[in-house]
């Protein structure tokens, strides 16, 4: 492991950026203890407070983990799917809200990606996956319901469909589609929506996942997205008339 201290990236990020490509590699292993902070300062020529700043990075990113005690010291993670999910939001959410992505190309992304999965979810869906798309309609039909509360109602009926799936792989891409994108979309259409229409369009696809007919769902959710852009080229068209006048 190496570092260029003529750089002008910070030395914290360099090391950390070392540890993280041995531990891509192969180099280093799942449970194997790092050297300790003295070792790696001696190593890379830097002071103890700059190795520590980078074992932070790394357990930031849920690479590695510390231990106290006299078998302590910090060991190479085992990155679970779920660890990783929180960042996968975090970081669609920042690539929408700071880059010019417009919303027909967000809606049509989101919906491509979870109509990958509909034929897999109507395979291999479990009865819990089912059950909880069936509650998350019912409770998306309570009147009393905020727009805030159906939201998550929603963002929770698409993520068991996903995760019904089975593949790990997809539910972690989908996390940012599914969490991140579909948040946002509300944000846009929630004063326009109809509840009523949503819950038709849920209830037709819960139906296909529960008769394992993964084209129906498929296209229940592309009227889903037609229905969804819809929605929002009129809030749009509405607030750019308001404006102009």
């Amino acid at each position: 492991m190496k570092i260029d201290p003529k750089s002008s990236a910070d030395l914290s990020a360099q090391i950390a950026k070392a540890i993280r490509d041995s531990i891509i590699a192969g180099d280093l292993i799942v449970d194997e203890r790092l050297p300790s902070e003295a070792e790696l300062a001696e190593q890379f020529d830097v002071s103890r407070s700059t190795v520590r700043e980078a074992l932070k990075r790394l357990a930031a990113q849920s690479l590695i983990r510390t231990q106290r005690g006299a078998f302590g010291g910090a060991f190479v993670n085992r990155l679970s799917y779920p660890d990783a999910y929180g960042q996968q939001i975090t970081t669609s959410t920042l690539l929408l809200s700071m880059n010019d992505v417009s919303f027909d190309t967000a809606c049509e992304a989101r919906y491509a990606l979870e109509r990958s999965c509909a034929p897999l979810s109507a395979d291999r869906r479990t009865a819990d996956h089912l059950a909880t798309m069936r509650a998350e309609i019912f409770r998306q039909q309570q009147p009393g319901l905020t727009d805030e509360a159906f939201c998550a109602s929603d963002v929770a009926f698409h993520r068991a469909l996903v995760d019904g799936a089975d593949n790990p792989v997809l539910s972690y891409q989908l996390a940012g589609a599914v969490e991140a994108m579909q948040p946002l979309m509300n944000m846009i259409t929630f004063t326009a929506r109809s509840r009523e229409e949503i819950v038709a369009l849920h209830t037709r696809i819960a139906n296909a996942i529960e008769a394992h007919d993964g084209a129906a769902a498929s296209d229940g959710l592309s009227q889903l997205e037609r229905y969804t852009v819809e929605l929002a080229r009129s809030v749009m068209a509405k607030r750019a008339k308001e404006q102009a006048g």
